[in-house]
């Protein structure tokens, strides 16, 4: 049986909750974030966008690109409210539901509640339900996979609905840009470009022992997607990967000695976050990100479960030693537990890992 999934993906979520909840928001360019010297957009409306605000740039950048911008705080009480509403309207037609984050998921309706043919039909009910019950605008897009459903929801964006038959998908794909693949950010479309890969259609023309040798495991992943080919499943019950924190200084940071001193703040804030979850994990990754909004990662994966707050402060002391001396000033540290721990695994090994990401 050919599946049927249909990927649902709020338009501007937070801020289209900010302006439904206060009328004086509506056709004015709104960004959702803190106001502060080292604020950051988290979300941006419609109008917004139009002067080039979108989400995770800095709050100064955006109010330079449109100075009438509008900034409101982030109430996510509020939207996670306002998401659990429309996930009961998801689950009026199916149970098979992957949540990818407040304002996205994927939902296999192969076999759905109320017996409808066309996953189309669902689709365009989904829609207008959110409209109707919370006054809110939602794109979808109609596949037999996963990818195929994502594209298609960003392709007619903002209100959009998109079906791709299996038919069209590769014809669909060739003349899709690289950026609009699935996994595709902006560094990895950089390299591709350097690589003369700009759209689907040179994308398929590369081998896959090509693209695994230049993106290791994505590249099977992006040989696939050229193809229309993406097996993995709409997963209802999604295992937690990771919890994590991170910081934002009012001030630049250099010394050893105040980078330190952060990082206790951090990690007494990573404990309350992994007890609370009840999670253990093998891998402590730390993430910097400089003045020049660059940044870098480093993890040390321990064959043991690390979740005493004396080892992940040791952890993070020995992974914060591995920046260069001459290190550019720290806008932002980040901790990371991940690799969860499963008592009947075999032993974890011991690893380092050092990532670079422009």
């Amino acid at each position: 049986m050919q599946r049927k999934i249909i990927h649902v993906d709020m338009d501007a979520f937070y801020a289209s909750v900010e302006q439904r909840d206060n009328p004086a928001l509506r056709g004015k360019p709104v960004a959702v974030g803190h106001d502060g010297l080292r604020g950051v957009v988290a979300a941006a409306s419609y109008e917004a966008r139009r002067f080039g605000v979108r989400s995770a740039i800095a709050m100064s950048k955006a109010r330079r690109l449109c100075p009438q911008l509008v900034v409101v705080p982030c109430r996510f009480d509020v939207y996670r409210d306002v998401s659990a509403q429309i996930h009961e309207i998801f689950h009026e037609y199916t149970d098979i539901i992957e949540p990818i984050s407040l304002d996205e998921a994927f939902l296999d309706v192969t076999v759905n509640k109320p017996g409808i043919e066309l996953a189309v039909t669902i689709a365009r009910e989904v829609k207008r339900k959110i409209w109707e019950r919370l006054h809110l605008r939602a794109s979808a897009g109609v596949s037999y996979n996963k990818f195929l459903a994502k594209v298609a929801s960003d392709y007619r964006k903002p209100d959009g609905l998109c079906t791709i038959h299996p038919a069209q998908a590769e014809k669909f794909l060739a003349t899709l840009p690289v950026e609009s693949f699935w996994g595709v950010g902006p560094v990895t479309a950089q390299k591709m470009h350097m690589l003369g890969i700009h759209t689907g259609m040179e994308l398929k023309a590369c081998s896959q022992s090509m693209l695994t040798l230049e993106f290791g495991k994505a590249g099977k992943l992006y040989y696939d997607f050229a193809r229309g080919v993406d097996n993995r499943p709409v997963e209802a019950v999604r295992e937690r990967k990771s919890v994590g924190c991170e910081f934002t200084f009012p001030h630049d940071i250099y010394s050893r000695q105040d980078i330190h001193a952060e990082l206790l703040r951090i990690v007494d804030d990573l404990i309350r976050r992994l007890e609370k979850k009840n999670f253990k994990g093998h891998t402590l990754t730390l993430k910097v990100k400089f003045n020049d909004f660059s940044q870098i990662t480093r993890s040390i994966t321990e064959p043991r479960a690390i979740s005493e707050q004396d080892s992940i402060i040791t952890m993070a002391h020995r992974l914060a030693a591995m920046l260069d001396e001459d290190h550019l000033p720290i806008r932002l540290l980040g901790l990371t537990m991940s690799n969860q721990h499963d008592d009947a695994a075999p032993p974890v090994p011991y690893t380092v890992q050092l990532l670079l990401d422009l």
